[in-house]
């Protein structure tokens, strides 16, 4: 599978050193370009055909929503996370607007950056596989989940016997958490599938998910019971 082409645009050299470093440690990514000017943003834009930007929103040069608007206008299909300082309200109705992805505000935390990044990966590679659509497929693609009260309502992928062996590794749930691979081994499927299935229980609220960080390492996504 291809990874994800990144752009990123941001004016502090510092800043997008940064995001760089971050995006390459969330798997299924790659930085193709960085622009610290507007103006450059918006060459490389057009050249390098990214799938997905993460953009600042002030620039000397100017305002990272015209930018936005500009790719928009031109219907060039690719989408854009805004990382920005800004706190007002203003600049977020415009890049709702817009149809930004997500909006972060900085400084950065990695394990929100890492958030967005592996929500829209999931909803890139998701989208792509999709031909046709029914009310659950566009539901699940935008990330509006309920309660499953039969066979019917489970999203295509989710088999009801092998979700309710994923359920039952937290009969008794370690304190220390699972994680994908290691629900994969217990019930022998591919950590891909198992991280399916748990990624679905904790749309449903059963399990919630963090990141735990190593002394070395990728940071592994570990998988929790959710207290009542």
């Amino acid at each position: 599978m291809k990874p994800i082409r990144v752009l990123i645009i941001e004016d502090d050299l510092r800043i997008s050193e940064i995001h760089r470093r971050f995006t390459e440690k969330v798997e299924g990514f790659e930085v193709v370009g960085i622009a610290n000017s507007l103006s450059d943003g918006e060459d490389m834009c057009k050249i390098l055909e990214p799938e997905l930007i993460l953009l600042d929103l002030y620039f000397p040069d100017g305002y990272g929503i015209d930018l936005l608007r500009q790719i928009r206008s031109r219907h060039q299909e690719v989408d854009l996370i805004l990382i920005t300082a800004a706190k007002e309200i203003g600049p977020l109705k415009d890049a709702i607007r817009g149809g930004v992805f997500d909006y972060i505000i900085k400084p950065v935390v990695f394990s929100r950056f890492a958030e967005a990044m592996e929500k829209y990966r999931s909803y890139h590679f998701d989208i792509e596989g999709e031909q046709k659509l029914e009310q659950k497929d566009v539901d699940r693609l935008l990330g509006v989940t309920h309660a499953p009260h039969d066979k019917e309502d489970f999203p295509k992928g989710i088999d009801p016997l092998t979700l309710k062996k994923v359920h039952g590794v937290f009969t008794i749930p370690p304190d220390e958490g699972v994680s994908a691979e290691e629900v994969g081994s217990l019930l022998g499927v591919s950590r891909t599938t198992a991280r399916r299935y748990l990624e679905y229980l904790v749309s449903g609220g059963f399990l919630s998910a963090d990141l735990i960080y190593k002394k070395v390492g990728r940071p592994e996504r570990r998988y929790f019971r959710q207290r009542k």
